[in-house]
């Protein structure tokens, strides 16, 4: 997993809406990526919503936001309709590349495929790391990162 300090690798995703997010053009800019294990499920769904709930807060300390979970686009587009935050771009990381250059892909050691882990990265305008969460409980966490973003 990534650790504060480091650089975030390179890599683009397409969102579900309709916008792609690339490292490189956020360069200059603060954000967070927050990885969620899967579309539609009770953590996920709470997560989601509070994001999306908190995204003028995150707007007003100009920091942009952005959940990323395998998937195709239109899947991610449902997900944040259902969620009340169709305004959240959600990535659609479909081969778990970018999940695994973070450090949030967890294999499965029978073979079997594995997972994203619910994981949080705040980059700085450097596009290193500031800070990143781990074991994240998925209600009062974005606030918790809002909070973080002073």
């Amino acid at each position: 997993m990534l650790h504060s300090g480091d650089q975030v690798p390179d890599f683009s995703l397409p969102s579900g809406t309709g916008q792609t997010a690339s490292s490189s053009e956020l360069r200059g800019r603060r954000w967070v990526i927050y990885f969620y294990p899967k579309d539609n499920t009770p953590g996920c769904t709470i997560e989601t919503r509070e994001f999306g709930l908190m995204l003028p807060d995150f707007a007003t300390k100009g920091v942009q936001v952005f959940g990323c979970s395998v998937g195709d686009v239109d899947a991610k587009t449902k997900f944040a309709e259902a969620c009340g935050a169709p305004e959240l771009p959600l990535l659609a990381d479909a081969d778990h590349h970018v999940a695994e250059i973070f450090g949030a892909w967890k294999s499965n050691p029978s073979g079997n495929g594995g997972g994203v882990d619910r994981v949080t990265f705040l980059v700085g305008p450097d596009g290193r790391v500031e800070r990143a969460w781990d074991s994240v409980t998925p209600h009062g966490h974005a606030a918790a990162v809002l909070a973080a973003v002073s």
